[in-house]
């Protein structure tokens, strides 16, 4: 496996990518959006030299041979030379659906495809593929490079191969796979989007101020973030996102997405990518 495929180059995109190029792989960043893809060069360059700050693994990646294995293109079609590709666009199933229907027409006979998805079902993705035993989820945590593990999802018609294959990259990646079976949602955000949607709540009706929450999840927990600025780190569109196919697959009340979290979205605070979420951040 010497080429890694990575759709979307948004935040997640961005990261998966750079993780693969500092472990070796040539990797091909494609994105549809042409102001997103002119500038994740410049991003990807300035995440590596910030994470060679934050993690020991990082400190000897070097900015010139990370950015010198990606290849930053707008042509899907290059993906027929990936031997992974791993799919990181926006939560939306009719937009998966659509992507996965023309990676029939682009991928080769013997890639592997891993839906970098939220909430979204793996088993859902598949059944748009022509080979639904070759695509598995691979649901790497934000910020990919500091955080050392991946849960790898098993859709229904996932095959045994796959599921080592993809262990495999993991591993070669620096992360240890926790293989779990596919429902919405998976482990992390059926947990995860719970605790940020009732943290939004707490705001909402006036119990707290952001900044107490997440200070109770710190001091009170000893989790390294709270919920709400994990929240801005993930993007509240993309929260949001996710709540709504939380509720829509399980239909239970609490995955009711918090109201203020909406406005938040409609008037354009998206946290950290937009400067301003529940917390206020410094745009370079």
């Amino acid at each position: 496996m010497a080429t890694v495929g990575v759709i979307g180059a948004g935040v997640m995109g961005k990261d998966v990518a750079i993780t693969c190029a500092a472990n070796g792989y040539d990797v091909i960043l494609t994105d549809h959006d042409p102001d997103v893809l002119a500038a994740a060069p410049r991003d990807a360059r300035g995440l590596v030299r910030k994470f060679r700050m934050m993690s020991p693994t990082a400190g000897s990646w070097k900015a010139d041979e990370v950015l010198g294995r990606i290849r930053f293109t707008a042509d899907l079609g290059d993906l027929a030379e990936a031997d992974w590709i791993v799919e990181n666009i926006v939560e939306d199933l009719a937009a998966k659906e659509r992507l996965y229907l023309r990676l029939r027409e682009v991928c080769g006979e013997d890639v592997k495809i891993a839906a970098n998805t939220s909430c979204i079902s793996i088993t859902k993705l598949a059944a748009r593929t022509a080979r639904p035993a070759d695509v598995v989820g691979i649901h790497f945590m934000n910020p990919v490079p500091l955080l050392e593990c991946a849960e790898v999802v098993r859709g229904f018609h996932t095959s045994d191969d796959t599921i080592k294959r993809a262990e495999e990259f993991v591993g070669s990646l620096g992360k240890r796979s926790i293989v779990v079976n596919d429902m919405p949602g998976f482990v992390s955000n059926r947990l995860s989007h719970l605790f940020m949607n009732e943290a939004a709540f707490l705001v909402h009706d006036g119990v707290a101020e952001p900044e107490q929450v997440d200070a109770i999840f710190k001091l009170g927990y000893g989790h390294r973030m709270g919920p709400l600025e994990t929240a801005d780190l993930i993007g509240l569109d993309t929260v949001v996102n996710s709540l709504n196919v939380l509720y829509e697959e399980y239909q239970d009340s609490k995955f009711r997405c918090c109201p203020t979290l909406k406005k938040m979205v409609a008037a354009g605070l998206l946290g950290r990518k937009s400067g301003q979420g529940f917390y206020t951040y410094a745009q370079h």
